[in-house]
């Protein structure tokens, strides 16, 4: 896994070093954190379609869709405590968030990893053995606080990792390792669907241990940060040594003067939530709130939860619907691993801007179908449906390509040390309880702005590209502990945080 080494230069250029096989299999093994998160959004998407699962848990839902003839189309699955089981894990994940972001700088991104495959095993089990509903949702919340911990230590683990050049690649992983499990999600709920006596979905929720299992039990060898280690330990040694093994080189000291730089600034910080409040801090700031919020109102995580339940609303049946879902997993797969290798030489705003352009567009698109041909009664023809399929593809592609992946990667990479761990949890909280309203309120909004749900998302395309066009540096290759120096050469932030050599306060 050797590439060529990189000139070093301490001031604005970049450090020795190469990508080892070390490093890519560390991250791997730590990108699992995705796989269980993607995971859980594939199953529940697919078990809440499954009608024995909907008749023993929410038998109101299922008489309705079954019984109800006069029932509108869209309305079919508006049920608060359906929508409930899917989103309880986001408010477990945005309180665990907030723990997790104390015990990532107290202790290490280590031990969050561990806690949350831990967490989430113990929520897997709980889930596949349910029988009632409290059950199942106490099982969500526990699959929560493992995710809120996978979610808040993973990126910076990546990100810590990984060498600056090679830096976007890793973390984009994460969005590749998210996408993985919704894709093996799919295919599970698609086989489980079909097994007869109706307890499918007891395999489906109970698969989710395996890859908690392999995130657990990989996360006891996993090697610490090297900014980490300085930050907790001040072992300035072994983070040499722990920098020259994942570097593949001897000559790291300038890489090693810059951690030791940052930690000696962390380490004056006693509240760093109090602390990312200051005028000099404003634009990560804005960026760990307004990145996540923008990449829930994509609109994407409810085509992921409900892409099943989309496609019967259109008129597909129930193993049509999963095979639908399995089609747009593989695609969202397949895009993402296209930006994990461009991202990297075309850079983040340049991925953004074409991938909010081709989500724009297929949502319009998607919106004019089912405004002209999905009424409220009956289904769109099998080429209509189709037409739907292949277009939602295209905006899973563009999300794929842009929001999925460089919605984690770029708050993951902005924050100095010092406020990294609260940087961090800021971006996971928002990020869930945005999840959590959209996810509590799409079948509700579906019922009422039927087609109109697609113009709705459309509409916040439109703002987040031209915020990003305005508002967001490039970061591409910046070392991260000396990314403070891209805010103060843009034209807006540099008025807010300072000239190079006149930094406010």
């Amino acid at each position: 896994m050797a590439v060529g080494i990189v000139s070093t230069s301490t001031e604005g250029g970049q450090y020795n070093g190469r990508m080892t096989s070390f490093v890519v299999l560390s991250c791997m093994m730590a990108a699992m954190g995705g796989v269980i998160f993607g995971y859980d959004i594939g199953i529940s998407g697919g078990v809440t379609s499954m009608e024995p699962f909907l008749k023993k848990f929410f038998p109101k839902v299922y008489t309705k869709m079954k019984e109800d003839t006069q029932l509108s189309n869209y309305c079919k699955f508006d049920s608060q405590l359906l929508t409930s089981f899917t989103s309880s894990l986001y408010i477990a994940g945005l309180v665990a968030s907030f723990f997790a972001s104390w015990t990532t700088s107290a202790f290490g991104r280590k031990p969050s990893i561990l806690a949350g495959g831990a967490a989430f095993l113990a929520g897997a089990a709980l889930g596949g053995a349910a029988v009632n509903v409290y059950m199942l949702i106490f099982g969500r919340v526990l699959l929560g606080v493992g995710v809120g911990f996978a979610n808040q230590a993973v990126p910076l683990y990546l990100s810590e990792m990984a060498p600056p050049n090679f830096r976007g690649a890793i973390n984009n992983g994460f969005q590749l390792s998210v996408g993985i499990g919704i894709l093996i999600a799919n295919l599970i709920n698609y086989g489980t669907e079909k097994i007869e006596g109706g307890w499918g979905w007891r395999i489906s929720l109970s698969l989710a241990a395996v890859p908690a299992a392999i995130l657990t039990l990989g996360a006891i060898f996993l090697p610490e940060t090297p900014n980490s280690l300085i930050q907790r330990r001040n072992d300035h040694d072994k983070a040499k040594q722990m920098l020259q093994r994942i570097r593949g080189t001897e000559n790291v000291q300038a890489e090693l003067d810059d951690l030791i730089r940052a930690s000696e600034i962390s380490k004056t910080i006693k509240h760093p939530f109090k602390k990312i409040l200051q005028r000099k801090y404003r634009p990560q700031l804005v960026m760990a709130i307004a990145i996540p919020f923008f990449q829930q109102v994509t609109g994407i995580n409810v085509i992921a939860f409900y892409a099943p339940l989309l496609f019967r609303t259109i008129g597909l049946g129930e193993s049509a619907s999963l095979m639908s879902a399995v089609v747009t997993g593989a695609v969202g797969i397949g895009t993402t691993f296209i930006s994990m290798l461009i991202v990297d030489k075309v850079g983040r705003r340049g991925l953004l801007t074409v991938g909010g352009i081709q989500m724009l567009v297929s949502q319009m698109m998607v919106g004019a179908i089912l405004a002209a041909k999905l009424g409220d009664h009956g289904g769109v023809s099998r080429g209509y449906a189709f037409g739907v399929l292949i277009l939602i593809c295209a905006y899973v592609a563009g999300f794929g390509l842009s929001w999925g992946p460089l919605g984690w990667l770029i708050p993951s990479e902005i924050f100095p040390l010092e406020i990294r761990s609260a940087g961090q949890s800021i971006t996971v909280g928002v990020n869930f309880l945005f999840t959590f309203i959209v996810a509590q309120t799409f079948l509700a909004m579906l019922c009422h702005f039927k087609s109109g749900i697609f113009f709705f998302f459309a509409g916040w395309v439109v703002v987040m590209t031209g915020f990003i066009y305005m508002l967001l540096p490039e970061t591409k290759n910046v070392p991260i502990e000396q990314m403070e120096r891209v805010w103060r050469e843009h034209w807006f932030w540099k008025r807010v945080v300072g000239e190079k050599h006149g930094v406010l306060k």
